[in-house]
């Protein structure tokens, strides 16, 4: 096989972890044909590379500031490697190809719906070096040997799952994708007419790839979907939900300890209880709840009502010990008043949620909210957005210090040198830094330590830096 090094793959992710697992994917199908992989986030300070003849996008749609980051980070793309296809995939990319591919003419979409379809653009890639590079050439060649095949139905679900990979070049922890798409209508939400309806990994196939995972000494897995609610397979005759799943994988390995990236209140169960009370289930998790008030969400046509959300975080504090809870919320829905938000207030203190993603409410085309009354202005959606992330901070302040003295797994993620200080991310998903002694063996990154937290880092807290909290190893 021809040597590819001296050319260059970049790829930027953009948006949820789903993303991620599919970047990382792509990058390991263009590491095996031997081309240089750049998984680094763009900055306008690098210098231009002309090396880099690839460029993947891999984008997200969830509000109109995330399209906004997308063009942005394409056209600074753009400049920085001037001599490269730039291919815009994702959910951005399915819901609204025309705005992106009007940037410029080195761009082309390949729509979410049909992302596997870019595992054949390496052979594509290095068909071209070999003929002599040309942008145009390869943007023809993959117009008309990946967009111009018809849709199948095979494309969408039976391929959603193909983006897996056991490798991880930017991330020390691994994931999986289990479920993919939704068949809920929520009123805001775009992320169903871009992903597509509800597909799920099949029992056998997710259990195959954790033990694989397992195999090759990865310590964490964060098993990701769009709503996991919607997981059903089937195994040995029985309909498997995600309770049940998440049963079997634990009875199927040793060792290997489970994530889950985002839940909806009503899988919180007994079943699920039951299934999460393992140690190797990590206590942290982050529910989809948008609102407290129950006359939102049922504008937003969600499926469950505040004391639904109360009800899940007891449930989960009565198997977990003092868990991270985390949520979404989203202000400034039509017709969200001020009560309807102090409800949303008086929820997230019920809960003790230590951390909230709040943002304001963002108008998606095609959805049923952009033509609700009783308009919220931007202004005081983010004055509510505000006061929710101010309350956020302090909780996790908080909840650092209350694991202050607390022995905890940790999975190692970078060392900074010269300074040898390693970042971290707890079982309860504490980011922390920890100084490592130079005399001893550096450990590899995904390495499980256990650690003991000694500070919040109370200002990187506050604005909202990567690292939250002073560690240190226990060896």
């Amino acid at each position: 096989m021809q040597n590819f090094n001296n050319y260059i793959v970049r790829i930027e992710t953009l948006g949820c972890r789903l993303n991620q697992i599919e970047s990382e994917s792509i990058a390991k199908v263009f590491s095996e044909n031997n081309f240089s992989i750049n998984m680094n986030s763009v900055s306008a300070s690098e210098t231009e590379n002309d090396n880099v003849l690839l460029v993947i996008v891999n984008t997200c749609t969830v509000t109109q500031k995330s399209e906004q980051k997308a063009r942005r980070i394409i056209r600074l793309l753009l400049k920085k490697c001037p001599n490269a296809l730039i291919v815009v995939t994702g959910c951005y990319a399915q819901f609204n190809s025309a705005d992106i591919n009007n940037i410029d003419n080195r761009i082309i979409c390949v729509g979410g719906q049909i992302k596997s379809r870019i595992k054949k653009i390496p052979e594509l890639l290095c068909q071209n070096i070999q003929n002599n590079w040309n942008v145009e050439n390869l943007k023809n060649t993959i117009l008309n040997s990946i967009l111009t095949v018809p849709q199948e139905k095979k494309d969408f679900p039976e391929k959603s799952f193909e983006l897996s990979t056991t490798s991880f070049i930017a991330h020390s922890r691994a994931s999986l994708k289990i479920q993919d798409g939704c068949n809920n209508n929520c009123s805001y939400c775009a992320i169903h007419m871009a992903r597509g309806h509800s597909v799920s990994l099949d029992v056998e196939e997710a259990i195959k790839r954790v033990v694989e995972l397992e195999s090759k000494g990865v310590e964490e897995v964060v098993l990701t979907t769009v709503n996991i609610a919607q997981y059903k397979s089937t195994y040995n005759g029985q309909i498997v939900n995600f309770s049940k799943l998440l049963k079997l994988l634990l009875a199927s390995t040793k060792k290997i300890s489970f994530r889950i990236s985002s839940l909806y209140p009503e899988i919180v169960d007994d079943d699920f209880c039951d299934a999460i009370k393992s140690d190797r289930v990590c206590p942290h998790f982050h529910i989809s709840v948008q609102s407290g008030s129950d006359k939102i969400l049922k504008l937003m046509n969600r499926t469950y009502k505040k004391e639904d959300v109360v009800n899940a975080c007891n449930k989960i504090k009565s198997v977990k010990e003092n868990p991270f809870l985390a949520c979404d919320i989203i202000t400034g829905f039509p017709g969200e008043t001020e009560d309807d938000f102090l409800e949303t207030m008086d929820l997230c203190n019920q809960c003790g949620f230590c951390w909230i993603h709040a943002f304001p409410f963002s108008e998606r085309k095609g959805t049923v909210a952009v033509t609700l009354k009783n308009k919220v202005p931007q202004e005081i959606s983010k004055i509510r957005c505000n006061k929710l992330n101010e309350w956020a901070m302090n909780q996790k302040i908080n909840y650092i210090n209350a694991n202050v003295g607390k022995e905890r797994f940790a999975i190692l993620e970078v060392l900074r040198k010269p300074q040898y200080v390693y970042h971290c991310v707890t079982d309860n998903f504490l980011h922390c830094q920890v100084q490592f002694p130079k005399e001893k063996e550096e450990l590899p990154q995904g390495t499980k330590v256990k650690i003991s937290i000694d500070s919040p880092l109370i200002e990187n807290v506050k604005k909202g830096g990567e690292v939250e909290a002073n560690a240190h190893i226990i060896f």
